[in-house]
């Protein structure tokens, strides 16, 4: 039987069709997207995290003490009242025992380590020197309490002081010896090694001389020295109506005694390293009636110096030195400058302590210059009866 042509064509096709669709690979099924994973969000630390470098140890170990205490005392109060931001205020406190070279360690291990957003300290200028550019490079505000060296804050914009600076207190001191204590002749001696005594002599005979006055010998001597004879020997034949001695009590208790064991008859002067009930102990009748510039006294009637007398003997059994009343100034400023910011944040807490203006301290009132620096009143205190008095207060 004969098929019609066009059939055969037409069975042809459709078999070839069949079999290339046979073999065609068989349509896969679209590939539904994973839903992407949201990363965690990083929790907010529930504290705040203040570092305190301070000599707790070593040779100026009260003012370290002193220090501690303060900002412990600060923090205490705070968080009784619900913190900082509403987050619990940490104080890390770093023993530097008044050496540059733990003082640049303890600033490296709060920031890396505690991740503090802030640091009070250190005490001495030599230490603060040593920390400031670790804080500077770390963006980390940092604020001594008691650094009266003027290098300190040049060392960058996030570096700030609670205390005057050593040519005002050097420059009020022989202000004081020439206007008040009527003084024409002076004498200085002093620790060349170390910026903070060498920088306060180094005022006061400007100053002194400025106002007519004659220095009439310069003496130094090296750190750790314990024998001042020789210098003082020479000081004695000039017999000089005042004696500057701007070295920390412990040295000047010491130079003290021997200078009037040696029969030398001025009136000694010094600066705010003087500030120790150890200078007493170690001195004795031989600092009866000197006279030193101080940032606080606790016979002060502002009602902060008042409240903070209160508190800080409440805690410790003790008053308060101006160690202590810088210390609690220096932490005060930071938590008010962090209040202010809104924030922990390094540079919103710089421009907020720049800013400080009219501050209410128990130093006195506050305002910050452009390099940083407090503007305020000076003490000057006398030693009476073993004990400190305050003799005058002194404007800027």
């Amino acid at each position: 039987m004969k098929l019609n042509r066009r059939l055969v064509t037409f069975l042809v096709i459709a078999l070839a069709l069949s079999l290339i669709a046979g073999c065609a690979t068989p349509q896969q099924p679209a590939q539904k997207e994973e839903p992407k994973k949201e990363e965690p969000k990083k929790e907010e630390p529930k504290e705040i995290v203040i570092g305190v470098i301070t000599p707790i140890t070593g040779d100026v170990a009260t003012f370290g003490e002193s220090t501690r205490n303060a900002v412990l005392l600060l923090a205490e109060q705070w968080n009784a009242k619900g913190g900082l931001l509403g987050k619990k205020i940490v104080v890390k406190v770093e023993d530097d025992r008044n050496q540059p070279q733990d003082s640049a360690a303890a600033a490296q291990k709060l920031i890396t380590q505690d991740k503090v957003v802030g640091i009070v300290g250190s005490v001495a200028s030599k230490c603060t020197l040593a920390a400031a550019p670790i804080a500077q490079e770390n963006k980390i505000p940092l604020i001594s309490g008691t650094s009266t060296n003027e290098k300190v804050t040049q060392v960058g914009d996030y570096i700030f002081r609670a205390c005057f600076i050593d040519p005002f207190q050097g420059a009020v001191m022989a202000r004081f010896a020439f206007n008040n204590l009527k003084a024409k002749t002076a004498a200085c001696l002093f620790d060349v090694t170390n910026d903070y005594p060498k920088g306060l002599a180094e005022e006061f005979k400007k100053e002194f001389e400025k106002l007519g006055g004659k220095v009439v010998e310069y003496q130094t001597y090296n750190y750790g020295d314990q024998d001042f004879k020789p210098q003082l020997t020479k000081i004695k034949t000039k017999n000089p109506d005042v004696l500057f001695l701007s070295d920390y009590y412990n040295t000047v208790g010491l130079i003290a005694k021997q200078a009037r064991e040696l029969g030398i008859k001025s009136v000694f002067l010094g600066g705010d390293g003087w500030d120790s009930p150890d200078l007493v102990k170690i001195g004795g009748k031989a600092v009866e009636g000197g006279y030193f510039s101080n940032h606080y006294s606790p016979e002060s009637t502002a009602p902060e110096a008042v409240e903070f007398l209160k508190a800080y003997k409440a805690k410790y059994n003790k008053d308060p030195d101006a160690l202590a009343a810088l210390g609690y100034d220096a932490a005060l400023l930071l938590f008010d400058a962090i209040k202010r910011a809104g924030s922990t944040e390094g540079a919103k807490i710089r421009d907020a302590l720049a800013a400080t203006k009219d501050f209410k301290a128990v130093s006195g009132t506050i305002t910050f210059d452009a390099n940083r620096n407090p503007i305020k009143d000076a003490a000057i205190i006398t030693i009476k009866d073993g004990q400190q008095k305050l003799f005058t207060m002194v404007k800027p």
